[in-house]
């Protein structure tokens, strides 16, 4: 009984240790004031509608919106082939390309960004915002191409024979028989790559600077004029469609699957 409440009271300070910076952002973006103050002085929404009303900060949300669409699609794009290819395993250098696949990763975001750095400027494209959607997928395609090895490990194969014996191709099989299995593995992957797209900051400054403004950037960029609490609005919003995309997964499929963890046997 005392071991039981131990462990309920670590695992609530746990939580209440991680909670607290939100918390504390939280309340500083509810200042009436402009100012940074915890608790807050009065109450106001103002900061979220300046978000969406002050042309700068819009403009700022509709690039990383777009940067995440596009990114987290042709990181999908990439990756699911890939992903059939393994899983087929056509050729015996084949995990050279899942070596591949998921490298960018693996490397810190700073390396990562110091290297499409180099290459953007070497071939006199840096600034120009598709730079950073193809760098993004570049970077971000690791996350789809796990989920989605992840559903092809699930598929029984029996099934893929079963639809090969009766006459159907590689495509009528991958069409009919494997993206339905996979969707859930597929739409995960893409949300994945699209929170952390929403959010990432030093590859976007690497790979476009200033010249074009995304949330974070914008973020970065308004420090130098002072601290409002539009900032924690925004910080609040990032938590919010992450918590808000991340239940949606919870909500209409196996999150534990999803992440790689093997169902009990019952």
């Amino acid at each position: 009984m005392i071991e039981t409440f131990l462990r309920r009271l670590y695992f609530t300070a746990v939580a209440l240790f991680l909670a607290a910076p939100l918390v504390v952002v939280a309340g500083v973006s509810f200042n009436a004031k402009q100012t940074l103050i915890f608790p807050p002085v009065g109450f106001s929404l103002a900061w979220y509608g300046q978000i969406f009303a002050d042309p700068e900060w819009r403009l700022a949300l509709i690039h990383s919106v777009t940067l995440a669409l596009c990114s987290a699609a042709i990181a999908v794009a990439i990756a699911l082939p890939l992903a059939w290819f393994l899983w087929r395993r056509i050729a015996p250098w084949a995990n050279v390309f899942q070596v591949l696949g998921i490298a960018p990763f693996i490397l810190p975001p700073v390396i990562t960004a110091l290297g499409f750095l180099t290459f953007w400027a070497t071939v006199g494209l840096f600034g120009q915002f598709f730079t950073a959607i193809i760098s993004h997928a570049i970077f971000f395609v690791t996350l789809p191409l796990v989920t989605l090895s992840l559903g092809f490990a699930s598929i029984d194969r029996a099934l893929v024979e079963a639809a090969a014996t009766m006459g159907a191709d590689d495509r009528t099989v991958l069409k009919t028989v494997v993206l339905p299995l996979i969707l859930p593995y597929l739409v995960s992957g893409y949300a994945f790559a699209f929170v952390l797209s929403l959010n990432e900051y030093i590859i976007a400054y690497m790979t476009i600077g200033f010249t074009t403004e995304t949330l974070p950037i914008k973020i970065f960029n308004a420090l130098r004029y002072g601290y409002t609490p539009t900032m924690a609005s925004v910080s609040v919003f990032f938590v919010v469609v992450a918590a808000l995309v991340f239940g949606l997964i919870a909500r209409f499929g196996d999150i534990r699957k999803l992440l790689g963890a093997m169902a009990s046997e019952g």
